[in-house]
């Protein structure tokens, strides 16, 4: 058996390349893709060849080939259907932390069922909003804070929509695209460009992956609040203002990351309770304004530029959408 796979051989360059397939064993699922999704902040980072070596085995994509910085195969938002594998999951739509490939055979554990009211274009979302619900268990938020999200990215705007969730918060989204400010309204949240962002917030959670947006985080931040840094910088340097009101105002900035399940449920919920659960909470259309554009795989490895760093003045998407039937 045989499948195509997006390849990244260098920096700035992919290929399709054919996959040899091995026959499924008893605890593995074979799964013809249907779509899958491509998670901007990281795999821009691995595209360009700028994961510091020191991250290479942190970094690493569950299902990943090859090995960093290239030639690899790397992605981790796959919907597809399993043609063949254990009883419960044969014929069943699933979602997998799997590279783009039109087919793949992997661990049956990993193929997590999508709802049946969650489509296939909008399940890719699984694995960020997985990463929002962990955000969210690092972050505690309290009925009634004052917040700031800083990034109108697919992740801030996941955390977004979660937040929207508990009541009384006075819940802000901060972004120099005011394109996001409509996404934010609908999820519950007030819009803002920086200068404009609200002071004395007890909890903010920075997923712009911009130093100059955690440096706002820290000003926004009231005494004694925390900050939540959600972006990865990969190997970026990135300057605080530490000596400034950072500790007269005993601020925490806290680290979150959605390879182990966050200690407030560790131990609690495993991994696949966590995946299964950001599948549930999918079942929203509004969320289907975080999608696209959408691209054939047969076109991806010339695309993928584009889709990743547009030119400077281009719409910025949020979660393109790679189609495969």
């Amino acid at each position: 058996m045989k499948a195509n796979a997006l390849w990244i051989t260098g920096p700035f360059r992919a290929e399709l390349r054919e996959q040899a397939l091995d026959v499924p064993g008893p605890d593995q699922a074979l799964v013809v893709t249907h779509a899958s999704g491509i998670s901007r902040g990281t795999e821009r980072l691995v595209f360009a060849g700028r994961v510091p070596e020191s991250q290479w085995p942190a970094m690493r994509a569950p299902l990943q080939y090859g090995d960093f910085p290239a030639p690899l195969s790397y992605g981790y938002a796959a919907v597809g259907t399993v043609k063949a594998g254990p009883a419960h999951l044969h014929g069943r739509r699933v979602f997998c932390l799997h590279p783009h490939h039109d087919a793949f055979v992997a661990p049956a554990a990993m193929c997590i069922p999508v709802p049946d009211a969650v489509p296939d274009r909008r399940a890719v979302l699984a694995a960020n909003m997985e990463t929002a619900v962990n955000i969210l268990w690092d972050a505690r938020p309290l009925v009634g804070e004052r917040v700031l999200v800083v990034g109108a990215g697919v992740v801030g705007l996941l955390v977004t929509f979660l937040l929207g969730r508990i009541p009384g918060l006075d819940l802000h989204v901060c972004d120099l695209d005011a394109t996001r400010g409509a996404i934010a309204r609908d999820f519950g949240a007030t819009f803002c460009t920086p200068e404009d962002a609200p002071a004395e917030r007890d909890l903010v959670i920075h997923a712009s992956a911009s130093p100059e947006g955690l440096r706002l985080a820290l000003s926004r931040c009231g005494f004694e609040g925390r900050i939540v840094e959600a972006s990865w910088f990969g190997d970026k340097v990135c300057e605080l203002p530490l000596g400034e009101a950072f500790h007269s105002k005993r601020l925490s900035l806290i680290s979150t990351q959605v390879g182990q399940v966050a200690p407030a449920m560790r131990g609690r919920r495993t991994h696949g309770d966590r995946l299964a659960l950001a599948l549930s909470l999918l079942d929203d259309t509004r969320l289907d304004a975080l999608l696209g554009p959408d691209t054939p795989f047969s076109e991806l490895p010339n695309a993928l530029e584009a889709l990743l760093s547009p030119p400077s003045g281009a719409h910025q998407p949020l979660c393109p959408v790679v189609t495969y039937l």
